[in-house]
C-alpha cells in the first residue's frame, strides 16, 4: 500500500474530441479560444473521476507556436485563460491541485529544434513567471533531450514551486530519449537541477518499464503517463504539425490503460496518470483499481 498522486489525463486530445473541430497547428490552444469554458469541463471531468490534479492547458502556448496567427500577441492573455479555467474547475471540485504545464519550444518530439540555452532559457522563464502566482508546482513536459532538461530547470526551479521533469522516450526503447540519449542520463541533470520529481510522459505504453527502469537509482520520486497513440509518425515530425497526423490506438481501453498503469505503482512509481488520448473513463478505472489494491490517492 502506498500514496499515489493521480494526475489527470490528455487535455489537448480530449478537447479536440469533445469539440469536433479541425485540428489547427495552435491545438488545444485554438479550441479554449473557440469553445469557452470547455477547458473547465474537462478539468471538471479529470476531477470527478479521481486525479487530484489539474494540468493547466498551456503546453502549446508559446511565442513560436502564436506567431503569424491571429493571436500573436496575445501570449500572456492566454496564459491566463488557461490558469482561470483550471483555478475554476477546482474551485467548483473543492480540492485539488493546479500543475502549470511548459512544453517544448518549435514542436514535440524534435529534440534537434530546442533552440541553444540563452534562447531556450529566458522563454521558458517568460511561461514559468506567468504560470507560477496561481499553481502549486510547474510540469515540464515531453522533454526530449538533455538539453531540454537543463534549459527548462534552469528556468523554472527559480520560480520557487516544486518542478516535476517530465521525459518523452523512444517509442521501440524507452531506455533512450527521443534523442537517442540515454534515459539514465537525465538523473544526474533532475538532480542537480533540483528537479522535485521525474516523469516519464507522452511515450508508448509498453515503452514505460524501460524508462522507469532507468529511474531507479534517483532518489527522486518517480512515475509516468503514457500517450494512447498508434506511432509518432513522420508527418507529425515536422513544423508546426497537426494532430490528424497521429492515430489513436483501438486497443486502448480504460482497462488495459489501467493494467499498465498499475504496473508502474509495481515497479515503485508514486505519480501515474495519462497523456494524449488518456480521457476521465480511464483516469476513473485506474483510481477504481487504486482503491482496490489498498492505495491511498493524495
Amino acid at each position: 500500500m502506498a500514496e499515489i498522486t493521480l494526475l489527470d489525463g490528455g487535455m489537448g486530445q480530449e478537447l479536440v474530441h469533445r469539440a469536433g473541430d479541425k485540428p489547427t497547428p495552435l491545438w488545444s490552444t485554438q479550441i479554449m479560444l473557440d469553445h469557452p469554458g470547455l477547458v473547465t469541463q474537462v478539468h471538471a471531468d479529470f476531477f470527478a473521476a479521481g486525479a487530484t490534479i489539474a494540468t493547466t492547458n498551456s503546453y502549446a502556448i508559446h511565442h513560436d507556436r502564436l506567431t503569424d496567427t491571429p493571436v500573436e500577441g496575445a501570449f500572456s492573455a492566454l496564459h491566463q485563460s488557461a490558469l482561470y479555467e483550471a483555478r475554476t474547475a477546482r474551485r467548483e471540485h473543492g480540492s485539488g491541485r493546479i500543475a502549470g504545464a511548459i512544453g517544448p519550444l518549435r514542436a514535440s518530439y524534435r529534440p534537434d529544434l530546442h533552440p541553444a540555452s540563452d534562447v531556450a532559457v529566458p522563454l521558458f522563464a517568460e511561461v514559468a513567471e506567468l504560470l507560477a502566482p496561481a499553481c502549486d508546482l510547474l510540469i515540464c513536459e515531453t522533454v526530449a533531450s538533455l538539453a531540454h532538461a537543463r534549459d527548462i530547470l534552469a528556468a523554472s526551479v527559480p520560480m520557487g514551486l516544486p518542478v516535476w521533469l517530465a521525459l518523452t522516450v523512444d517509442d521501440r526503447d524507452g531506455s533512450k530519449l527521443r534523442s537517442g540519449e540515454p534515459v539514465a542520463d537525465a538523473v544526474p541533470v533532475a538532480e542537480e537541477g533540483s528537479a522535485s520529481a521525474l516523469l516519464i510522459n507522452c511515450s508508448a505504453p509498453e515503452a514505460i518499464p524501460a524508462a522507469l527502469a532507468a529511474l531507479t537509482t534517483s532518489s527522486l520520486p518517480y512515475g509516468a503517463y503514457a500517450n494512447g497513440f498508434e506511432q509518432i509518425t513522420s508527418d507529425f515530425l515536422e513544423n508546426k504539425p497537426t494532430v490528424d497526423s497521429l492515430s489513436a490506438r483501438r486497443d486502448f481501453t480504460p482497462v488495459l490503460y489501467a493494467d499498465h498503469a498499475m504496473s508502474w505503482i509495481d515497479a515503485g512509481a508514486t505519480i501515474v496518470g495519462g497523456c494524449c488520448e488518456v480521457g476521465p473513463a480511464h483516469i476513473a478505472e485506474i483510481a477504481r483499481r487504486l482503491k482496490a489494491a489498498g492505495h491511498i490517492i493524495v
